[in-house]
């Protein structure tokens, strides 16, 4: 039986899943880039570039990354439309590592970084023209307030671009959850020194609603328009939900 992905945290202690997860990331900051493009093979740099294109086509001018955390797709969204970028996440010490890469892109005049609560978003109703989430739905304590968040602040007609992790199905399923069980928190583990972090990830994705049951929650949150598309064999998935 699935586990209940509100219920599923980084360290199982008593405090509220988003403490945890703003302290999971504070603790893994200063590795998160290095772990995350050799976790992926750098194919992340691909899904990120996929969802841009997408978001291209709405001609955006100002964006909002909720789960920003570094900051990648925050500048890959910068550099492929020129928009204007707020990138906003829980973890000061994620924003900290993101800020100095901007500022060596010579990027801040285009992406600010600001601390803030993806379920509590702290924007007025239709103000931006597409709003994106990179791996970061999963981590919501709420998950429908969440999404009920990113369409508020999305203007109408426009779209919010959720990047996640799904599943590897059909034969080659066992090979890769085999490694994103046991390889990948080993290595994780290693180079983080975080025994959680990367034992966290394979748990929230197994407990993550995917494909055909995102569609539908998103579409119960009150979007008009929903349509996804998987990447790599299903290992990530983007989903456009259009209010």
């Amino acid at each position: 039986m699935t586990k209940d992905i509100t219920k599923v945290t980084p360290y199982n202690s008593e405090a509220t899943k988003k403490s945890q997860v703003e302290d999971m990331f504070d603790n893994i900051a200063p590795k998160y880039d290095l772990l995350n493009h050799v976790l992926s093979m750098k194919i992340d740099v691909l899904w990120r570039n996929t969802l841009v294109k997408m978001m291209k086509n709405d001609n955006p001018q100002e964006v909002l990354d909720v789960a920003t955390g570094t900051g990648d797709l925050a500048i890959t969204i910068e550099k492929g439309t020129n928009a204007k970028v707020i990138g906003l996440d829980l973890s000061q010490q994620m924003l900290n590592v993101g800020v100095i890469k901007i500022k060596k892109l010579n990027l801040d005049g285009k992406i600010s970084m600001q601390k803030g609560d993806a379920e509590n978003l702290p924007f007025e109703d239709n103000r931006f023209d597409a709003v994106s989430v990179a791996f970061g739905v999963r981590n919501f304590e709420n998950l429908k307030k969440g999404l009920a968040e990113l369409r508020r602040v999305v203007k109408d007609n426009k779209s919010v671009y959720i990047l996640e992790f799904s599943k590897v199905e059909g034969f080659l399923g066992p090979f890769y959850m085999f490694y994103f069980k046991n390889i990948l928190p080993a290595i994780g583990r290693l180079v983080s020194k975080d025994n959680r972090a990367y034992t966290y990830l394979p748990d929230s994705v197994n407990a993550f609603p995917f494909g055909e049951k995102m569609k539908q929650i998103l579409l119960d949150t009150g979007f008009k328009k929903v349509e996804y598309k998987k990447l790599s064999l299903g290992i990530a998935t983007i989903y456009k939900a259009t209010k």
